[in-house]
């Protein structure tokens, strides 16, 4: 068992949004589903037999979903970081996350879902460059950077290289 897993709190959708994000991730799969009893109903009010939360797994990192009511909404606070080696891999998250998600994406590679959880699409290329020893060179690429919504790899590169 993973130490540390985070649980991601929906309203009652949360076995959707599993199915979302393991049909965009390519190892990804769902593991276990539990349901509500009769049980805590004054508490929980959910029917008898829908789901409680179901456990899954993203690139090796387990998650847990639960369906807990609409108390809770998720927020820019606490995201996930996709890290991506080419372009095509960053299009391919950036596309399929903001798919009926929040369209005003936010600057630096962040982004919102349909479900409101936030990601950062980031090129593994943009931390190498970020952590250069000369200064120069890193403070270009986050001048560039801090003026992107989606990051892009090639514009990135020249911003280092001083283009």
């Amino acid at each position: 068992m993973q130490k540390i897993s985070p649980c991601l709190w929906f309203d009652n959708n949360a076995e959707e949004a599993v199915e979302f994000y393991v049909s965009i991730f390519k190892n990804a799969k769902i593991g276990n589903v539990t349901r509500y009893g009769k049980e805590g109903y004054e508490i929980h009010k959910r029917e008898e037999g829908t789901v409680m939360t179901v456990d899954f797994e993203l690139e090796g990192q387990k998650f847990l979903a639960l369906n807990g009511g609409p108390v809770f909404k998720f927020n820019e606070a606490i995201s996930f970081q996709i890290y991506c080696e080419t372009q095509e891999e960053v299009d391919y998250y950036w596309e399929k996350l903001t798919e009926d998600g929040d369209k005003m994406a936010q600057q630096c590679g962040w982004l919102k879902d349909k479900y409101g959880v936030s990601w950062q699409v980031v090129p593994t290329i943009l931390v190498k460059m970020l952590q250069d020893k000369d200064s120069n060179k890193s403070e270009r690429v986050m001048k560039v950077m801090l003026q992107m919504q989606k990051l892009d790899i090639s514009t990135l590169r020249k911003a280092y290289q001083g283009e």
